[in-house]
């Protein structure tokens, strides 16, 4: 069984009032436009977020087409890397991906390739440029959970740290990237006005 977390508990500060997750994608909620995506190559969903979004993710994501879970963060706003710690402390399989809900356009055939990168290992982490996409990587869930909680125990906030804590990882590299994934795939959408321009895109599909 392949599973999917999606980190939903982020604050948004750069998007305005409103929950980014639950943002109109072209008559979509962005969160539904991630878990369909996620749906057609995972198994079971798990919805990582604040205790206050549970309600509003559950119905936005209804009838995606696979079971869906709620974990909610003990402790709101601690970022990503408490956020993946929740969500894969509530994944049943062996791996899982990771992918942040602002990312509508993930590449459902990469993140395939992802779980074929991650089998042996305890992640495969996409470093199309210098940075690597930790939002949007495979990880065994276990592993990566109990490197989190090291890490925030510490007092750090990065998820790259959590990645130092584990045995053995696969770097997809830049060239893996383009081999296996759609240009499009970690675009990210941080503003209302970037939500906007995203929309015409699905309209005009």
């Amino acid at each position: 069984m392949r599973e999917g977390v999606v980190l939903c508990g982020g604050y948004s500060t750069r998007f305005g009032d409103g929950d980014k997750a639950l943002a109109d994608l072209a008559g979509t909620p962005l969160v539904r436009r991630v878990a369909d995506r996620l749906a057609s190559v995972c198994d079971r969903l798990v919805l990582n977020c604040r205790e206050e979004q549970v309600e509003a993710l559950r119905a936005a994501v209804e009838g995606c087409g696979v079971p869906v879970a709620v974990a909610a963060d003990p402790v709101p706003d601690r970022g990503p890397t408490a956020g993946i710690a929740t969500g894969l402390s509530a994944v049943d399989s062996t791996y899982a991906a990771v992918v942040a809900c602002d990312m509508p356009f993930v590449d459902p055939a990469f993140v395939e390739y992802l779980f074929s990168r991650a089998e042996g290992r305890d992640a495969a982490v996409p470093r199309p440029d210098e940075w690597y996409q930790t939002t949007q990587a495979v990880y065994r869930a276990d592993a990566m959970a109990a490197a989190c909680e090291r890490v925030l125990s510490r007092g750090e906030a990065r998820v790259v740290a959590a990645l130092d804590e584990l045995d053995d990882w696969a770097t997809v590299t830049e060239e893996e990237v383009r081999a296996h994934a759609t240009p499009e795939t970690f675009e990210n959408l941080n503003t209302e006005s970037e939500v906007r321009e995203a929309a015409r895109r699905f309209e005009s599909f």
